[in-house]
């Protein structure tokens, strides 16, 4: 689960308030200590400060990047950990198994939410698969009526649906390469991409609150000092952008959008494999709707570092899967 900060890391070099040791000057006097520790405490940055300078610099981090990339080879993932974690670049030669390749997605937090829908839209697009598409945009025109009903102004979200559905309706045409790069497009565009991943937030928000006693123990665990209530909870921690996606988030809106999705753990879980005990296998979870039928394989696979969501390829191409029974 998302325990910490986005992939792409803070930047490590000493922030241009800090001085890196003692106040300058060492002469002896209480004047002169009396001058440095009243310059020291009026130096010294708040505990806010130093945050909102950490998220400056993650936000200005995550700007260098697209929100979706291009695929590449899952060489290239195990080249950023070869001269580093081992256990990770042990982890990935074990995924070369099993996925071909891998798209990154930007470390702003909405990570999860975008390289889910962009997967689970592009695997339709490739699978062509009409009748997958003709289902979740059912599904989805659904939730009007139930965003309504949990207190979310239509306003706030009917241009968001307008655009999702929009790129589903694109999907169900002939395919063409340039459908292909015009979604990808679409996803790399500020409105489209934030307008779609802003929709998802308010489902899930909505799907976490409407199904309360189900996931209130969830978030009873989750932290030491739990929200009052799963609507706060919501508020502070699923609708914003930016925040981080947990067990809870994926959980939530696979449900209501009735999405199965597989999610490849690359971080210090595992258990050795081999008969020497050499090598560590990734944990695989697989998040799968009580309304989907027995045998469904996921649809969208997804790869987790601390703190962050990639994409995942599975080798052998695009499968046709089995549907999931609607019962919005």
């Amino acid at each position: 689960m998302a325990t910490g900060g986005d992939l792409d890391g803070e930047d490590q070099t000493r922030p241009t308030w800090d001085s890196g040791g003692a106040a300058a000057g060492t002469a002896s006097g209480s004047a002169n200590d009396g001058i440095n520790s009243a310059t020291t405490a009026i130096e010294r940055p708040t505990d806010e400060e130093i945050l909102a300078q950490q998220n400056q610099i993650r936000a200005e981090q995550a700007q260098k990047s697209e929100y979706v990339g291009f695929e590449e080879p899952m060489s290239a993932l195990k080249e950023e950990y070869i001269n580093g974690n081992q256990n990770f670049v042990q982890k990935i030669g074990k995924l070369e198994a099993s996925y071909g390749t891998f798209r990154r997605t930007r470390g702003d937090g909405n990570c999860f939410f975008r390289g889910f829908i962009f997967a689970y839209l592009e695997n339709l697009l490739l699978t062509h698969d009409l009748p997958e598409c003709s289902r979740f945009m059912s599904v989805v025109q659904a939730w009007k009526t139930r965003l309504v009903e949990g207190g979310f102004q239509e306003l706030v979200f009917e241009d968001a649906m307008d655009v999702l559905l929009d790129q589903v309706k694109e999907i169900t045409k002939p395919y063409t390469n340039y459908m292909h790069e015009r979604l990808l497009v679409n996803m790399r565009d500020d409105t489209v991409s934030n307008l779609v991943v802003m929709l998802l937030r308010l489902i899930t928000s909505c799907e976490v609150q409407r199904r309360e006693d189900f996931f209130f123990p969830f978030i009873m665990g989750m932290y030491d000092e739990p929200p009052a209530t799963v609507e706060l909870f919501c508020q502070r921690h699923v609708e914003p952008m930016g925040e981080e996606s947990d067990h809870l988030h994926i959980v939530a809106i696979t449900e209501a959008l009735q999405i199965p999705v597989r999610v490849v753990y690359l971080d210090s879980s595992g258990m050795p494999t081999g008969g020497n005990g050499s090598g560590l296998d990734a944990t695989m979870h697989d998040f799968v709707p009580d309304s989907c039928v027995p045998g469904t394989q996921p649809r969208v696979h997804l790869l987790y570092r601390p703190g962050h969501y990639d994409i995942l390829y599975p080798k052998g191409g695009r499968c046709v899967l089995l549907p999931c029974l609607s019962d919005m």
